[in-house]
């Protein structure tokens, strides 16, 4: 039987490399887009804590300066929150993107892999039908012996 050697063989595996980046890209996104979430999360924490800590201030006594620090750190709290949850939509934008782009990777070379099949397939319908002429012939020759 002959050796099947599919002739677009390099470009299905250029189409897996960019699988694979697309799959790293899209792996690395989502990491970012953890780091920039657990940092919204802990700086709303931070905000809960002054927050807190204000309440406490007012109930106990009038201690004015620390009352007006703890609003003002309230605010700055509020501030980086604005600008973090911005870092994390612009994260899930990148993400967004990855997956588009690993999407599209991941059909592309699918759709390679579906030639390579079909081609495999066509391959084996030649070598079979090459096989049972040689077949045919080799009986015919040895019943033309015989006679």
């Amino acid at each position: 039987m002959a050796k099947f050697i599919y002739r677009m063989q390099s470009i299905l595996d250029i189409k897996i490399k960019m699988e694979d980046q697309a799959k790293t890209e899209f792996a690395t996104a989502k990491m970012h887009l953890d780091e920039e979430e657990e940092k919204l999360q802990y700086l709303k924490d931070r905000k809960a804590g002054y927050e807190n800590r204000g309440r406490e201030l007012r109930r106990d006594s009038l201690k004015v300066f620390e009352i007006l620090e703890n609003r003002d750190a309230i605010e700055r709290m509020e501030e980086f929150i604005l600008v973090q949850m911005r870092k994390v939509a612009k994260a899930e934008e990148q993400l967004e993107e990855a997956r588009k782009r690993l999407t599209e990777a991941m059909q592309e070379s699918k759709t390679h892999e579906k030639l390579r099949e079909k081609a495999f397939d066509e391959f084996l319908h030649e070598e079979n039908a090459r096989e049972a002429k040689e077949v045919d012939e080799l009986t015919s020759y040895t019943h033309s012996r015989k006679s």
